[in-house]
């Protein structure tokens, strides 16, 4: 399970450290593609079989937004794979959609883990912070409870 937040830098080649901890639950073989609010997604391989089965089951042909949601992940998807120093090369694309230039976080999401650019993740982060006793109310009205 993917969980935890840490703080990494990316060099100027686009090269970035996967955490230790994250790396087990990646396993050898990963897949990076575009995430929403401008994060990047990282699934292990088993993870993104299993979801973009679910994508391939969409009516990509007659629904132009089944269609565009396949675009926006499977079109961007490339696999990661480790070096020797545990470093990921991220595409300039990838980087370019998540305004990656130098400090990065990690976030472990369960099944997934996002990479945000850190400036980003620290506003997004405070947002969450002041507003999460709504959004626990909202979630409990939705089923969820803590």
């Amino acid at each position: 399970m993917l969980k935890g937040e840490y703080s990494h830098n990316i060099d100027p080649k686009g090269r970035l450290i996967i955490p230790a901890k994250f790396r087990d639950d990646l396993g050898e073989n990963f897949v990076i593609t575009k995430g929403m609010e401008n994060c990047l997604y990282v699934y292990p391989e088993d993870e993104w079989n299993a979801f973009e089965d679910k994508l391939n089951a969409l009516p990509t042909t007659t629904d132009k937004k089944a269609r565009a949601f396949a675009y926006f992940f499977q079109g961007s998807a490339t696999d990661g794979d480790l070096d020797k120093q545990g470093r990921t090369l991220i595409p300039s694309v990838l980087r370019t959609y998540a305004h990656l230039e130098k400090e990065v976080v990690f976030i472990g999401m369960g099944k997934r883990a996002e990479i945000w650019d850190k400036a980003r993740w620290d506003e997004k982060n405070a947002e969450v912070e002041l507003n999460i006793e709504d959004i626990a109310s909202d979630m409990e009205e939705s089923g969820f409870s803590i």
